[in-house]
């Protein structure tokens, strides 16, 4: 079996169809806050916000304003922090996530388990107003999560969560794996990406600009870069670039 019926068959047939409406453009110019405090006083066009960090009332404004929100939401861990920890059973509760001590994989083969509790967190954004979602974290087969994940279980995980996202209204987008682009470039509507440039990644994520869906990337102030040249790659590719500091905080620098 190739790997798209092996994903079929995980996937219980369930896929989304490909988007033909886009709530956002290649081009679109973007910020990135994950971490308190918000600045929401941007001259952007699209905005990710972590949910806990805004009101309803602020999606409005911003709404009113013409700028498009994102909802990250992290689908492949567990946070410390998360609101809804105590309804995640310990048996898909994983290994600690390196870097990010406050943080636990999940054992993203659980179907059964985490679809339902990830479409009550997006209804929880849409609710709230953002225009799309985030799925962060969808790398768990590529590390050592104390499971055993394969990149068949994402990309079928992934998609799932695509459809219930679209189901509620919600637009939705790929996270980094940038070798799965074009797995899942039909099934998303935009792409959100981390050190392209750095890493030497940002071209393999030109089929969403080709098919004419955005992608947004960050790089890091962490880590050495000479931004001119890395806007110059981005332009070239049609990738949406910003320059952040790791904490996603509101400081930024787009490029011209």
């Amino acid at each position: 079996m190739n790997l798209n019926g092996k994903v079929m068959a995980l996937a219980g047939g369930l896929l989304t169809a490909p988007t033909t409406a886009h709530a956002f453009s290649v081009g679109d110019s973007w910020d990135w806050q994950l971490t308190e405090p918000a600045d929401l006083n941007r001259s952007v066009k699209v905005i990710d916000l972590h949910p806990d960090l805004v009101t309803s009332e602020d999606l409005a404004t911003l709404k009113t304003t013409g700028i498009k929100t994102i909802c990250s939401v992290s689908i492949g861990t567990l946070e410390r922090t998360a609101a809804d920890r105590k309804a995640f059973p310990a048996e898909v509760i994983g290994k600690t996530y390196g870097d990010w001590p406050d943080e636990k994989f999940l054992d993203v083969r659980r179907f059964d388990i985490l679809l339902p509790l990830m479409k009550a967190r997006f209804e929880s954004c849409k609710a709230m107003g953002f225009d799309a979602v985030e799925p962060d974290n969808m790398d768990v087969h590529d590390n050592d999560s104390g499971f055993p994940v394969t990149v068949v279980h994402t990309i079928a995980y992934v998609r799932l969560l695509a459809a219930t996202a679209h189901g509620l209204g919600l637009k939705v987008g790929q996270k980094n794996v940038p070798e799965l682009t074009e797995e899942l470039v039909d099934t998303f509507d935009f792409a959100i990406a981390e050190s392209c440039y750095q890493d030497r990644s940002c071209k393999s994520y030109i089929a969403y600009t080709e098919a004419g869906k955005p992608v947004f990337d960050a790089e890091y102030t962490d880590r050495p870069i000479h931004f001119s040249k890395a806007c110059e790659i981005g332009k070239k590719y049609g990738i949406s670039m910003i320059l952040k500091d790791r904490e996603l905080t509101a400081p930024a620098l787009w490029c011209p």
